[in-house]
């Protein structure tokens, strides 16, 4: 899938499957191909990859077909602008709560390279722009995917605000965050924490918007419960909690053969 095809997917409520990739290995892009994914996330406001690398993964990515979705460190446009210029397929805004954000956000993703007063005008009106350009912005920002993290209580209480903001895809849900301002952190099987998820997938699949979690806790099968319960945007693990544990399973597995098993409460200790 291009980044236009997985615009028109979120509308439609198709799904899109996807994972985090953290590593900025020349083998792993070819390891996530083939897999069945149609997009990768790129995370920058909690994984310290630099711009250069940034943009060297988005390059890599997009050369075999899976668009990169970066998440910026805060919900700043010129951010975002300067990972679409490096290659990025779409933006993720962190911590989203205000309406002005999800402009911020339609404004890169929509409107690059307009900045400044000429970029509010096209905001507030879209048909004051002169057709030539309106033309050349629509297909230039064509594959920019939109996306705005939903990760707080005020977030959930400004919720239909939001995702009436034209231009705007989707929605992703933060679990970490959003169980800590539940009150409940960590707490992913507390009630309140699955009332306010399945809360914002009503909420956007009603206004015709994407929404999905980051799920990387709790087993596939609340992962599936939740797909069930109508997000679209799968992000699937990350490739090095996949690693950990694919690997973790399998000493444990040799050890037990082998009669090595570490021993309950401490951490080096062979039996």
């Amino acid at each position: 899938m291009n980044g236009q095809q997985i615009r028109q997917a979120l509308h439609a409520g198709d799904r899109v499957y996807g994972t985090l990739a953290s590593a900025p290995a020349t083998l792993w892009v070819n390891m996530n191909k083939g897999n069945g994914l149609d997009f990768v996330f790129i995370d920058t406001e909690h994984i310290p990859n630099d711009r250069q690398t940034l943009s060297w993964m988005c390059q890599a990515y997009q050369a075999i077909n899976l668009p990169p979705i970066v998440r910026v460190p805060n919900p700043d446009p010129y951010e975002a602008c300067k990972v679409l210029d490096g290659g990025a397929s779409g933006v993720i805004f962190p911590y989203v709560e205000e309406v002005s954000q999800i402009r911020d956000l339609v404004g890169a993703c929509r409107y690059r390279p307009l900045k400044g007063d000429r970029l509010q005008q096209a905001l507030d009106d879209p048909q004051s722009l002169e057709p030539e350009l309106a033309a050349y912005l629509a297909e230039r920002n064509a594959h920019s995917i939109a996306v705005a993290n939903i990760e707080s209580v005020p977030a959930i209480e400004n919720l239909d605000a939001l995702l009436a903001v034209e231009g705007l895809d989707a929605v992703l849900i933060g679990p970490h965050d959003l169980s800590c301002s539940l009150g409940i952190p960590e707490e992913y099987e507390h009630p309140r924490f699955d009332e306010a998820v399945r809360t914002i997938f009503t909420a956007a699949r009603k206004a015709g918007k994407g929404a999905g979690i980051h799920f990387f806790s709790g087993g596939i099968a609340q992962e599936i419960d939740f797909l069930q319960a109508g997000a679209n945007l799968v992000v699937h693990g990350a490739d090095v909690l996949i690693y950990k544990h694919a690997l973790s399973e399998d000493i444990t597995t040799l050890r037990k053969a082998m009669g090595d098993e570490r021993q309950t409460g401490s951490e080096d200790a062979i039996i």
